[in-house]
């Protein structure tokens, strides 16, 4: 009886170290898509609500985001740099146009293939400074839709 109590022990700590080695390898290069969340300006009538893009490519992240101030989003996009530390992501940014500027921070951890995100933006805007919070999520694809990696011959 003990040695059945023991070998189920042994079984069990074997399959939580299989599920356990997976969760580290889950972030791999790939372009997480997703949508970013970010309060409302003292200029914008609304909440803003725009895509985000985070590529990871050989530990380089990168990330672009749409900014729209009206109606339409603007002709240049807020682009970023981050580092990825494990399963944490943090992102660094700016975006400047139409005398407005702003400079935004997000982090998130990832869990499997998604990672939410949060953070802030200080904007800039005729002297004044202001502060929005922001929040999103960030998904890869499925594994199967990914670009497969070409046999070297």
């Amino acid at each position: 009886m003990v040695r059945t109590g023991n070998a189920i022990a042994a079984l069990a700590a074997a399959l939580v170290a299989i599920m356990a080695a997976p969760a580290a390898a889950e972030v791999r290069d790939a372009v997480y898509r997703g949508t970013l969340v970010c309060d409302k300006l003292p200029f914008t009538e609304t909440k803003m609500r725009e895509a985000i893009d985070v590529t990871i490519a050989g530990g380089t992240v990168r990330y672009s985001h749409v900014v729209r101030l009206r109606d339409r989003a603007e002709a240049i996009a807020e682009q970023g740099t981050g580092v990825l530390n494990g399963q944490h992501i943090s992102l660094q940014g700016s975006w400047s146009g139409g005398g407005r500027q702003y400079h935004a921070a997000y982090s998130g951890t990832f869990v499997r293939r998604s990672a939410r995100l949060k953070g802030r933006q200080t904007w800039t805007d005729a002297g004044r400074i202001v502060t929005r919070a922001c929040s999103g999520a960030v998904k890869r694809p499925l594994r199967v839709f990914l670009p497969r990696k070409k046999n070297a011959r």
